[in-house]
């Protein structure tokens, strides 16, 4: 599983993106992974998915 993010610019922080096997691995059952990335200078519609 991954969490993969519609709508952010990932200028620098394109391994945040969340799309498996293509910016990260997949977070494996029973971990956890942060994501850390800043989205206060855009502004817009943004969503989510894993």
């Amino acid at each position: 599983t991954s969490v993969h993010w519609h709508g952010f610019f990932q200028n620098g922080t394109n391994e945040m993106d969340g799309a498996a096997f293509v910016n990260q691995c997949p977070i494996i059952a029973n971990h956890s992974f942060t994501y850390d990335f800043s989205s206060t200078t855009q502004a817009g519609t943004f969503w989510y998915h894993s």
